[in-house]
């Protein structure tokens, strides 16, 4: 296949991905929303189980996140915020972990970053859609609120796909790294989302150099970008203090190849690697099913909390079924 058709293949891809959204989250009916959160919460692993909770209440938050008055334990010193893909949102990314995490006693927030300024819902649902640079200063924003609220030193970050790239300009331009412990991605792309392709010579030659439309985040994640040097900055995506961990799927559609998520670290740098397909061939996860995959999700409750290990499933679970 040629890169140009492969380019259009993934832009299309994305395309259909928002739009899709878009449709279910304006056409579906809300359920009751009445009922107030109870503990312990029920916890579906599907990618899709939040959009319930953003047709129920649009912009909000899952039950069980952004609680601010939430006070972190000993046992989890550290509140979870959780950054969403390209596309996602407080709710419609998370709905998988929100419950995970809060049942299990962390403190857990979540934001929108990225919407589109001044859309009507449901497009302010979709987020990841602006420029990096933003995105990042609406996340240094929120940490800072969570830190004060809460009285923690640093936070754990876990994120999915542009919510695994887009933080480390926080880190590495806006004075974030002091304010983090731990960095769990989920599909990352540290190489670029397509590795050792001239996507950013195909952008210049189409778009003279503009953003690619709707979504400015989108060209920013190819390999060879100005915001993908940025990320290696130092000869490095990572920060020392920090420890990291990389959670991939082989069967990624968008991270190509996969293993643009899969950067050993250098001397002074805390870095672990992971494949969902390692020790469970089964697994069939993609680069959107990741995301709601409980085998997935049990490797993150793991490197949050590698003194307390919990037995991680062998199972897959398409992400359009319950």
């Amino acid at each position: 296949m040629s890169f140009t058709r492969r380019i259009r293949t993934r832009v299309g891809w994305a395309a259909t991905l928002v739009a899709t959204i878009v449709c279910v989250l304006a056409a579906s009916t809300a359920p009751n929303a009445d009922a107030a959160p109870r503990a312990p919460l029920p916890e579906t692993y599907n990618f899709f189980a939040g959009i319930p909770a953003e047709l129920a209440d649009p912009g909000g938050s899952l039950p069980g996140s952004n609680d601010f008055g939430c006070r972190p334990t000993p046992r989890h010193p550290r509140p979870v915020v959780l950054v969403h893909g390209t596309g996602g949102s407080q709710q419609t990314n998370w709905g998988a972990y929100v419950a995970m995490l809060a049942n299990r006693g962390y403190c857990v927030f979540a934001l929108t970053y990225g919407a589109l300024p001044g859309a009507p819902w449901p497009i302010s649902a979709i987020g990841g859609m602006t420029r990096m640079e933003a995105s990042a200063a609406q996340l240094s924003r929120f940490v800072d609120r969570v830190l004060d609220a809460t009285g923690a030193d640093t936070v754990d970050l876990v994120g999915h796909s542009q919510g695994t790239y887009m933080p480390t300009y926080y880190l590495k331009q806006l004075g974030g790294a002091p304010k983090v412990s731990k960095y769990v991605s989920l599909a990352p792309l540290w190489r670029g989302s397509f590795e050792g392709a001239p996507f950013t010579e195909f952008t210049e030659r189409l778009l003279g150099g503009a953003d690619l439309p709707i979504c400015a985040g989108c060209g920013q994640m190819a390999a060879g970008s100005p915001m993908n040097r940025m990320i290696w900055s130092g000869g490095s995506p990572y920060v020392p203090g920090i420890d990291y961990t990389n959670i991939s799927t082989r069967y990624d559609e968008f991270v190509v190849p996969y293993t643009a998520g899969q950067v050993d670290g250098r001397d002074g740098e805390s870095v672990r690697n992971i494949v969902v397909q390692d020790g469970c061939e089964q697994d069939h996860s993609e680069h959107m099913a990741i995301a709601g995959s409980r085998r997935a999700a049990f490797m993150v409750l793991n490197a949050l909390d590698p003194a307390h290990p919990v037995r991680v499933p062998c199972e897959y679970v398409p992400p359009f079924t319950g």
